[in-house]
């Protein structure tokens, strides 16, 4: 008899996300559990469903957890790029805390510019940082993440 595959979990790169209330409301509808990563500086609670990881605050520590203990197929919200390109190598799913879903036909360009942006910096000049986090990016990724959890359960089943 074949071993059944796991089902999809969400990983969140917890320390800076502002969205951890949408990604826990969007996998409760669709009964997906949620592993949120953090280091031990974050106060989170574990709930039904959603499991709580803490690891040292370490610059990489979380990105380090999610990398190791992902499966194929689950989706992690992160605004890291490069956390996110570990992903996409390992046949998960990343997406940003904005809703922009990572791929293959954009990581390289966003780890670029990541890049350009980092040596302009050490050269002493200066970039622009993100956007100020709205209501209305916190509602376009409430919509894209449940959109995307629905398909991904879809692509599972067939």
């Amino acid at each position: 008899m074949e071993a059944k595959a796991e089902s999809m979990r969400i990983m969140v790169d917890a320390d800076a996300c502002p969205v951890k209330d949408e990604i826990k409301h969007a996998a409760s509808k669709v009964g997906v559990p949620v592993v949120l990563v953090s280091s031990y500086d974050h106060m989170l609670r574990e709930e039904v469903g959603v499991q709580v990881v803490r690891v040292d605050r370490g610059k990489e520590s979380a990105d380090l957890y999610i990398v190791n203990h992902l499966r194929a197929g689950d989706l992690v919200v992160t605004q890291d790029y490069g956390l996110a390109a570990l992903v996409l190598a390992k046949r998960a799913y990343a997406m940003s805390e904005r809703g922009v879903v990572y791929d293959a036909d954009n990581i390289e360009f966003l780890l670029d510019r990541r890049h350009t942006s980092a040596k302009v910096r050490r050269g002493g000049g200066r970039t622009k940082g993100p956007k100020k986090f709205t209501a209305e990016d916190r509602a376009v990724f409430s919509e894209k993440c449940l959109k995307l959890l629905h398909d991904l359960q879809e692509k599972q089943q067939v």
